[in-house]
C-alpha cells in the first residue's frame, strides 16, 4: 500500500489543533471534550500517523479485556511459548508486553508505534513502558500486544489498556462466560464499533455443558450492538496443561492470526478497514471537542458580561455621585462656606461681583489657605464616591461569577482577596484626584493668561478661582434636599457668578465641561484597572476567538486530504 499524499500533514495539523483546545473553564461539558481530546491526540500520536507513514509496517494486534479474563495465559497458549506472565494478585499492575517476530523487531524498538511508551526488553513492574518480546513462536507481520486490564481498579491500567486499543489494528478483545455481560466491555467494544476498528472475541472460561446457549447469547448481543461481523471464538473451561490451556481450545484463533500473518493481503484488508474507521471517528470526536470550546466560549462571555455590567454600573454610578450634588453636601459644603466668606453671601446674592472679590481676598488674608482646605475636601469626597463604586462593583462581579459556569474555579478561592477593591486603591483614587485637580489648576492658569482675565485671576488667586471652578463641576442640586438644596443652589450660584466675572460666560461652560471630562476619564481609567483584575483571570482559561474555527478548520484540511487520496 501507498502512503496517502498530504494525509500525514493534515493529520498532524489536526493532531496540533485538538492538543491546543483551551478547555480551561470548568464547564458542564469540559471534562468529557478533555477526554474526548485526550483520546483523539493519543490515537494520532500512537497509530494513525504511523499507520498512514507506513502502510506495510506489521499488523498490530492488541489483546484487551477484562480482570482475571485470562489475556496472558491465552497470550502464551496461542503461541506455545510463555512470553508473558498472567497475573496471580488483582490488580495486575505491570508493563504491557509487544511480542512479535525476531524480524520485526525493528519496527516496534524505535518510536514508531507508541512513541510515548519507552521499550524494555525484560520485565518489570512499572506501567512506564512497553516492554518488548521477539519470539520465534510467531510469523513476521503480526504483533500482539498483551495490555493491563480494561476494567482495572488503577487508574493508569485503565487508561494505558485504552492508549494502547486506540492504538491497534486489530483488537482481540477477550472476556468470560460469567463477566460478558458486563458494562465497561461493552463500553469499549461500542468505542471499537464507533471508530471502525477490525473486531475479534474470545468468550473464555465457559463450561462445556453451556457453550452453545453462552456462545449464541453473546453472538446475539454483538448483532444487536451492530458487531455482527467480529470474530468469535469460544475457549472451553478446561484444565491447563503445563500452564497452558488445550491445544484443541486455542487452535481455530491461532490458525486465524497464523493466516493472517501469512497474507499480506488479508492484513492489509485489516488495515484498511481500521485505518479507514479511525479517520472517519475523528470527525464526530473532533465535533465534540470543538462543541466544548464554543461552550467555554459561551461562559467566558457571560462571566466576561457579568463583570463588564458590574463596572459600568460603577462608571455611571460615579457619574451620577458627581453631577447630582451630593458632593456639596457636609464637609465640601462647610469649606465652600467658609471659603467664600460664611453665611454672608446669602444676603448679598443680589450683591456685586466686586463685593465677592473682596469676601475671597478677605479670606485668603485672614487664613492660611481657604482653598485648599476646599480642594482637600473634593478630593476626599470623590475619593471617597469612586472607593465605594470599586467595591460595590468588585463584589457584584464575585456574586455574579460564582453563580455563572466555570466563574467558582475561575476565582480559586480568592473571593476576600477580590470582592472589593484592590489594596492600592486608595492611593490610586487620591492621586488621580490630586492630578485632576492639579489639570484644572492648569486650565485656570491657562484660561487667565489674557490680559482681560489676568488682572481678576490674579486678585482671586489661581488656587481659589481653581477651587470655585472645581465647585462647578459638582454644580447641581438633585442630590440633595431641605436646606440643602437652598445653601448648595446659592453657593453654585456664587461660583457662576464670580467664575463668569474672570472669564466670562462661554470660557466657563468649556472650562467646567473640559474639567468634567478629565475626571469622567480618571474615573474610567481607575475602574477599568480594577476590572482588570478580573479579566485578566478569564484571559488565562477563556479560549481565543479562533479556537472553534481552527479546530473545523484542521478537520476540513484532514477531509480535503482524504478526498485526494480516494
Amino acid at each position: 500500500m501507498t502512503t496517502p499524499t498530504g494525509l500525514p500533514d493534515a493529520l498532524q495539523r489536526l493532531r496540533d489543533a485538538v492538543a491546543a483546545a483551551p478547555l480551561g473553564l470548568a464547564t458542564a461539558g469540559r471534562d468529557a471534550a478533555a477526554r474526548t481530546a485526550r483520546a483523539v491526540v493519543d490515537q494520532i500520536d500512537d497509530y494513525l500517523l504511523p499507520r498512514v507513514r507506513d502502510l506495510d509496517a506489521p499488523l498490530l494486534t492488541v489483546v484487551g479485556g477484562s480482570t482475571g479474563a485470562g489475556k496472558s495465559t491465552l497470550v502464551n497458549s496461542v503461541l506455545g511459548a510463555r512470553v508473558t506472565t498472567p497475573g496471580v494478585l488483582r490488580p495486575t499492575t505491570r508493563s504491557p508486553v509487544l511480542v512479535c517476530a525476531a524480524a520485526d523487531v525493528a519496527w516496534f524498538s524505535g518510536t514508531r508505534v507508541l512513541p510515548g511508551l519507552a521499550r524494555t526488553t525484560g520485565g518489570g513492574d512499572t506501567l512506564s513502558g512497553i516492554t518488548l518480546v521477539p519470539t520465534d513462536a510467531l510469523q513476521p507481520g503480526l504483533a500482539l500486544v498483551d495490555a493491563p486490564d480494561v476494567d482495572s481498579v488503577v487508574e493508569a491500567n485503565r487508561a494505558l489498556a485504552g492508549q494502547l486499543l486506540g492504538a491497534a489494528d486489530l483488537w482481540i478483545f477477550v472476556t468470560t462466560a460469567a463477566r460478558y455481560a458486563d458494562a465497561v466491555p461493552w463500553d469499549l467494544l461500542r468505542t471499537a464499533q464507533d471508530r471502525g476498528t477490525a473486531l475479534a472475541v474470545v468468550l473464555d472460561r465457559v463450561p462445556p455443558e453451556a457453550v452453545g446457549e453462552v456462545a449464541e447469547d453473546l453472538a446475539a448481543m454483538l448483532r444487536r450492538a451492530g458487531l455482527g461481523a467480529a470474530r468469535l471464538f469460544v475457549v472451553e473451561e478446561r484444565p491447563l496443561v503445563d500452564g497452558f490451556l488445550p491445544a484443541e481450545q486455542v487452535a481455530p484463533l491461532r490458525n486465524w492470526l497464523q493466516a493472517l500473518a501469512a497474507d499480506q493481503e488479508q492484513r492489509a484488508a485489516v488495515v484498511r478497514q481500521t485505518l479507514a474507521g479511525a479517520l472517519e471517528s475523528l470527525g464526530g470526536r473532533v465535533d465534540l471537542v470543538a462543541a466544548g470550546v464554543e461552550e467555554q466560549a459561551v461562559a467566558a462571555e457571560a462571566l466576561r458580561a457579568a463583570a463588564d455590567a458590574a463596572y459600568a454600573g460603577a462608571r455611571a454610578a460615579v457619574d451620577e455621585g458627581v453631577g447630582n450634588g451630593s458632593l456639596l453636601r457636609g464637609e465640601v459644603l462647610a469649606r465652600w462656606q467658609e471659603f467664600v466668606g460664611t453665611g454672608e453671601w446669602m444676603r448679598s446674592l443680589q450683591g456685586q461681583v466686586g463685593r465677592w472679590r473682596d469676601r475671597v481676598t478677605a479670606a485668603f488674608r485672614g487664613r492660611p489657605d481657604p482653598a485648599a482646605d476646599l480642594q482637600g475636601a473634593l478630593e476626599s469626597g470623590v475619593e471617597q464616591l469612586l472607593r465605594a463604586e470599586a467595591d460595590r462593583a468588585a463584589e457584584h462581579t464575585v456574586v455574579a461569577w460564582r453563580s455563572l459556569p466555570g466563574g467558582i474555579a475561575v476565582i480559586g478561592g480568592r473571593e476576600t482577596e477580590l470582592d472589593g477593591a484592590s489594596p492600592d486603591f486608595g492611593r490610586k483614587a487620591a492621586d488621580e484626584v490630586r492630578d485632576w485637580q492639579g489639570f484644572v489648576l492648569e486650565l485656570v492658569r491657562a484660561e487667565g493668561a489674557g490680559k482681560r482675565s489676568q488682572a481678576r485671576l490674579l486678585s482671586w488667586g489661581v488656587n481659589g478661582v481653581g477651587a470655585t471652578l472645581m465647585i462647578a463641576v459638582f454644580a447641581s442640586t438633585a442630590g440633595l434636599s431641605g436646606a440643602e438644596v437652598a445653601i448648595a443652589g446659592g453657593t453654585t450660584a456664587v461660583g457662576q457668578r464670580l467664575l463668569e466675572a474672570v472669564f466670562g460666560d462661554n470660557a466657563v461652560r468649556e472650562l467646567a465641561t473640559r474639567a468634567r471630562a478629565d475626571l469622567d476619564a480618571r474615573a474610567d481609567r481607575l475602574l477599568r484597572g480594577e476590572q482588570a483584575r478580573f479579566t485578566e483571570l478569564l484571559a488565562d482559561v477563556a479560549p481565543p476567538p479562533d479556537a472553534t474555527a481552527e479546530l473545523r478548520g484542521a478537520l476540513a484540511g484532514l477531509a480535503t486530504a482524504r478526498g485526494a487520496r480516494a
